[in-house]
């Protein structure tokens, strides 16, 4: 079938009245020769967004190669036939959907309750737009065999997204394979129909406001305000998410003192107008943020991403350009891994997991406390699957805090454990930057950086790939490298992945991935060295070293 062809195969059936006008402009300009419209009808056809253990993600529009009703309303129905094969014909499965503020986020989630329901299952839609970590809790607060978030979390403000969680065995985790691929299947068989041919029901449920105090109770529970915690001055950022109404009602419960929020980020709001890249990763992202606290003086900063299940923190630092440093994700995560280990009994067999790209440095922790210690796969589908684990991290600002209530990452449960680090520093005099200074006396002084090679063309990320393993390089920065693993073959009793890990004679590390929800080839860069100092000298050069290398194989 061409493009053209399956262009009206899907208007027939699309009853979204924006992107059938979409669709409709640019079969009419293709029909009179436009090429670039052809073009465009071969990107938006010519494929369609994969179906894998991230769920789906891509930008709005027509298309099987978009997020769109037809593609979620397809993607519904095949987790629909793919739980149903799962559970049996006679059980009735619950799904809980959620959903957060972006662009058609609510629309997508009423359109899989409808086809979850009408698929004989008990659906059930969290009561408003919500942060993704709630989902995830609900998962197993509700017993539900399958919970969906509606999200593209820190992505561009075009893109929406579905992510899938399982409950049962896999305690609401996101899947992982081969549950994708099996998804995937049937997701395909429905996609060879049409939609419209599909049983729906509007006799879901909607989640009573008992599920969200459940949450708010058990997230407030993570650290109780202490002496410390009076007089705090802190600003806090939603990026234009979801998370502030529900981090609100949590540092109440908790008690402690609101912050100062950055107002023009704070409410809900899919256009993200105040930047142009909702992450708070991103260059320029928190610049409100830090305009804010000097305004007001803050001690700290926090900011969620706008799905809330990512964490932020930024400290005044006189030597940077806006006289404030954002905490790289390792620091945060080593300085909650810290928090974990002291917390836990050695002899329970508690393990610490991060991803393999995650500092080291949580390795050094859980020797230290005589921990068990787990590296897994990217992504927390892996990290909340680690035996015995107790606080997960990854170094792209996620954290799992509390493992008992939420199996995904948290940034809300994390705002609240960083809070209370900083409120028994600040009952003693310190800050958080003395925390750090005192991770690096205890364990060490690590350092790490990432570099991230955006490319228009995702084939450029495969073949950058084959040209390293089929050449690798020798050394990197002028430094020997002594060991390569690929990890495409399994190593550590790992999975297989796309992943090249190199070690450096000086024990340096670096690691090369494709990204697995952005058009982006990245390198994680980890040293140690007995000072600060050092380390990031050593940093600095192994950066210098790595970018090199890109530029040859790229």
């Amino acid at each position: 079938m061409s493009v053209v062809d399956a262009a009206r195969v899907w208007l027939e059936q699309d009853p979204d009245p924006d992107t059938r006008a979409e669709l409709a402009s640019l079969l009419e300009a293709a029909d009179a020769g436009d090429a670039a419209a052809l073009g465009e009808l071969e990107d938006r056809f010519g494929t369609r967004l994969a179906f894998g253990t991230a769920g789906l993600r891509g930008a709005l529009g027509a298309g099987s190669n978009r997020m769109n009703r037809v593609l979620v309303t397809q993607a519904a129905a095949g987790l629909a036939a793919y739980l149903r094969e799962r559970a049996g014909t006679d059980a009735t499965p619950r799904v809980v959907i959620g959903y957060d503020g972006r662009r058609n986020s609510d629309v997508f989630a009423r359109d899989s309750a409808e086809i979850f329901a009408g698929a004989g299952f008990e659906a059930v839609l969290l009561p408003r737009l919500l942060p993704t970590p709630v989902l995830a809790f609900a998962v197993r607060h509700l017993d539900a065999a399958a919970g969906v978030m509606v999200t593209a979390s820190h992505n561009p403000p075009d893109d929406n997204g579905y992510k899938v969680y399982l409950g049962g065995v896999d305690a609401g985790s996101q899947i992982v394979s081969p549950a994708d691929a099996e998804i995937a299947t049937h997701i395909e068989a429905v996609a060879a129909g049409d939609i419209r041919d599909l049983p729906r029901s509007s006799a879901y449920e909607i989640a009573p406001e008992s599920v969200v105090d459940a949450y708010v109770g058990a997230t407030a529970a993570v650290a109780p305000a202490g002496p410390g915690a009076p007089g705090m001055r802190w600003v806090y950022t939603a990026m234009h998410g979801v998370g502030w109404e529900t981090l609100a009602r949590i540092l109440d419960a908790a008690g402690y003192p609101a912050p100062t929020p950055v107002t023009a980020q704070i409410e809900p709001d899919g256009r993200f107008p105040t930047v142009s890249f909702p992450n708070p990763e991103e260059p320029g992202a928190m610049d409100l943020a830090f305009e804010t606290a000097r305004q007001v003086g803050a001690e700290f900063i926090l900011a969620n991403d706008p799905d809330a299940d990512r964490l932020a923190v930024a400290v005044p630092d006189p030597a940077a350009p806006e006289e404030w440093r954002r905490l790289t994700g390792n620091q945060i995560g080593l300085l909650l891994g810290w928090r974990a280990a002291r917390a836990a009994d050695a002899a329970s067999g508690a393990t610490l997991a991060c991803s393999l790209v995650s500092s080291p440095g949580l390795a050094a922790v859980a020797e230290h406390y005589g921990l068990g210690f787990a590296a897994t796969l990217t992504g927390f589908k892996w990290i909340s699957r680690a035996p015995g684990m107790i606080y997960g991290f990854e170094e792209a600002l996620g954290y799992l805090v509390n493992p008992e209530t939420v199996r995904d990452k948290d940034g809300i449960s994390a705002a609240v454990a960083m809070l209370g680090m900083i409120a028994e520093a600040r009952a003693s005099g310190r800050t958080v930057g003395d925390l750090l200074a005192e991770f690096d006396e205890t364990f060490g002084a690590f350092a790490s950086d990432q570099i991230s090679l955006r490319v228009s063309d995702l084939s450029l990320i495969g073949r950058m790939m084959s040209s390293l393993r089929a050449a690798p390089p020798a050394a990197i920065g002028g430094v020997t490298v002594a060991r390569i693993d690929d990890l495409l073959h399994g190593v550590d009793g790992l999975p297989p992945g796309d992943v090249l890990r190199l070690w450096l004679e000086d024990g340096s590390r670096i690691i090369i991935r494709p990204s697995g929800t952005e058009p982006k080839l990245k390198v994680y860069l980890d040293v140690r060295a007995e000072t600060a100092d050092a380390a990031s000298t050593r940093l600095t050069d192994l950066a210098a070293g790595a970018r090199d290398l890109l530029a040859a194989v790229s």
